[in-house]
């Protein structure tokens, strides 16, 4: 994890820490990341309820409760899947907040519609639910490292509620 990260994940512990929230993660194309990010500082565990690593179709129905005609109609890489996945993990993991991921990290499954490096990313707290597309190539390793760095600004910046940066 990077120095940035690393203080982007601390800022986020004393941010749950202080409005005594609790967090779940629903991630596909980032296996993991953001759940390793927040749990890398000490303390995570008073508020980070677990995560949910849904790299099939068939976990995201049966644990996060994806609806598959949202899998078939607008495909495990779209805003209306995360959308579902962060509301599925809030609701399975007794969450306030969740975060959800799901791209294509690379180097192969793109398509022409959605090209290596499409990142979808959703956070959620109660009722507010805020997304981002990320788009661009710039390697397996790099794709996720992007998408696991713009899901812990848009969770901070949901925790202080702000707008999200673009």
């Amino acid at each position: 994890m990077s120095i940035e990260g690393k203080f982007l994940s601390k800022e986020i512990s004393d941010l749950f820490w202080k409005e005594g929230l609790t967090l779940a993660t629903a991630e596909s194309c980032t296996a993991g990341n953001v759940a390793a990010a927040i749990t890398a500082i000490p303390g995570s565990s008073h508020f980070y309820r677990g995560g949910i690593i849904a790299y099939s179709n068939e976990v995201k129905e049966n644990m996060l409760g994806v609806n598959p005609e949202t899998l078939e109609n607008k495909g495990a890489v779209s805003e209306e899947t995360v959308i579902e996945m962060v509301k599925g993990a809030m609701k399975s993991m007794n969450s306030d907040c969740a975060v959800a991921t799901s791209g294509i990290a690379g180097p192969t499954g793109g398509t022409p519609d959605k090209p290596v490096g499409t990142v979808w990313i959703a956070v959620g707290k109660q009722e507010k639910i805020v997304t981002m597309k990320l788009e661009g190539d710039e390697g397996r390793q790099k794709n996720i490292a992007n998408a696991t760095q713009k899901a812990l600004q848009m969770l901070r910046n949901i925790l202080q509620n702000e707008e999200n940066e673009q």
